[in-house]
């Protein structure tokens, strides 16, 4: 099958087939200890996107999908790349309702369900007015017989090459602020991301990654493991988390990196084998999500592995900026500089005035990881006019004289207390340099007074002590009074989208609920 031209140097499909020409019988992917050489990967890839054209399918219709990871999605995912279709991955953490949502705002011709999530696809299609073809996964599923599409059919039917500005993923997003959106990101977006991401933290053929990174989540995708099947590495997939596997599996399957976010090294580092597990293969892990603490920075250190720190979101693809491995313990809570391909600016969110030198403003990214906008809103801007005008992150950031970024906090996150305005996420990271805090979240909530004040919630580790008074004790030593927290309360889990980003709006809606029990403390205002 011919999948590229003149237009299409950057498209994916080609990746498979080159790897499956030059080293065939290199595993590809271990799944649960099944393993698939690149030679079957292209093989199963290639017959797919065949059958799912001679059905009838289309370049651009949407193949939705709800599994955990697994080879036979990867196998949907370079067969979509072969035919010019669109991958659809839906979240199976979500419930009938938001996956409906999804599955009409994205279309699909088919939705394509592993037998684990048979009964949440059919009651989410319960939910759904247009019908929607389903079938099963894998070789007795849809590679075997694709149903006929459904959905919205494009105008023009016939084959073509695959072009770079095809789409070839819709990733919803995490939904943080309210209803998620279908970011579209191209095969131009994932070559560039990925080139990108092999200048920075590289992978050879000789690296084993463990996947760990839901596959419905870009990073499940475009951090590390699509760059390891473009350079012929072997990547082991996890479906779920489990501390004490994970740490088996480093150990078993020789792996050499992998990437998670800071509660997932936190949960490893914490596990009771942590100290005695085999990390003697793991050279080198990415940090996403947040910024690493010093304490867990400097506990994986101390174990031998090197960090790579970022910053990134799904509509950048994700990757934005790095913070390299031997700058990790000198820049503690820097989010690095850009990646490379990938341009940035600070604009001043209340003049919309450039921020030139070290300060502080929106983070813009631009480049041609830059997504081409969310599918189907009518107004979305044309890829390259988001391009050259940039994307607006809502992010706010600071630069330091050294052109270092920090990434300050959602903009829409940043509330006022007595006409100043305090960020949660400063609130957060010192409360989680206390040795009892093991996870943490701040939100502003109304105050008679200073109009908004600071309510915190903690998880506390076990077996060390703390209590109310200790944590303000050491806030008060490290931040300015009015952003101490005035409330705070103890809980057993800090609620985070599938991204690990905290999803302040329960947290705030829970504490304007009459049943409530955060215990208001003493004045901390001057």
């Amino acid at each position: 099958m011919r999948t590229t031209d003149a237009d299409g140097l950057h498209t994916l499909g080609r990746w498979t087939t080159d790897r499956a020409a030059s080293t065939p019988q290199r595993v590809a992917i271990d799944d649960r200890g099944v393993e698939l050489t690149y030679a079957q990967l292209d093989r199963r890839a290639t017959a797919l996107a065949d059958r799912l054209l001679r059905s009838g399918y289309a370049p651009g219709d949407r193949l939705a999908t709800l599994t955990g990871n697994s080879a036979d999605h990867v196998v949907v995912l370079f067969a979509c790349a072969k035919a010019g279709l669109v991958l659809v991955p839906l979240s199976w953490r979500l419930s009938p309702r938001e996956l409906a949502e999804q599955v009409a705002d994205s279309d699909p011709a088919v939705l394509l369900v592993e037998e684990e999530f048979g009964a949440l696809a059919r009651a989410t299609l319960d939910l759904v007015t247009a019908p929607v073809p389903v079938t099963r996964m894998g070789e007795q599923g849809v590679e075997q017989a694709p149903p006929p599409p459904g959905g919205s059919r494009p105008a023009d039917l016939a084959r073509r090459p695959v072009r770079d500005d095809d789409p070839l993923l819709i990733i919803f997003t995490s939904g943080t602020s309210g209803r998620a959106r279908g970011a579209v990101l191209t095969h131009a977006n994932c070559f560039w991301t990925n080139l990108s991401l092999s200048r920075t933290a590289e992978i050879t053929s000789r690296d084993v990654v463990l996947a760990l990174m839901p596959q419905f989540h870009v990073g499940g995708w475009n951090v590390q493991p699509l760059l390891a099947w473009w350079m012929g590495a072997t990547v082991v997939l996890e479906r779920t988390f489990d501390a004490g596997r994970v740490l088996h599996l480093i150990g078993d399957r020789a792996i050499t990196t992998t990437m998670g976010v800071p509660a997932t090294y936190l949960m490893l580092a914490e596990h009771p084998d942590f100290d005695s597990a085999d990390l003697s293969s793991l050279r080198h892990a990415i940090v996403g999500g947040a910024p690493m603490p010093e304490p867990l920075l400097r506990t994986w250190h101390r174990r031998g592995v090197a960090l790579t720190q970022g910053y990134g979101l799904t509509e950048a693809a994700p990757n934005v900026l790095c913070l390299p491995p031997e700058e990790a313990t000198r820049r503690v809570g820097m989010a690095g500089t850009p990646y490379p391909h990938v341009d940035v600016e600070l604009v001043d969110p209340v003049t919309g005035e450039v921020v030139e030198g070290a300060g502080t403003g929106e983070l813009v990214v631009r480049g041609p990881n830059v997504f081409a906008g969310y599918f189907r809103e009518p107004d979305h801007e044309r890829a390259e006019q988001r391009r050259r005008r940039g994307l607006h992150t809502g992010d706010l950031a600071t630069r330091d004289a050294d052109g270092y970024y920090r990434i300050v906090d959602r903009l829409k996150d940043i509330f006022i207390s007595g006409g100043e305005s305090v960020a949660p996420a400063e609130i957060e990271h010192v409360l989680l340099t206390h040795p009892g805090v093991a996870d943490a979240a701040a939100v502003g909530v109304p105050d008679e007074q200073w109009g908004e004040v600071c309510a915190a919630f903690v998880v506390l580790r076990p077996g060390v002590p703390t209590d109310e008074q200790d944590l303000r004790e050491h806030c008060a030593t490290r931040l300015a009074s009015f952003k101490v927290p005035r409330h705070l309360q103890v809980v057993t889990e800090i609620p985070r989208s599938s991204s690990s980003k905290i999803l302040r709006r329960v947290l705030a809606s829970a504490w304007a609920a009459p049943q409530r029990t955060a215990v208001p403390d003493r004045e901390v205002h001057p």
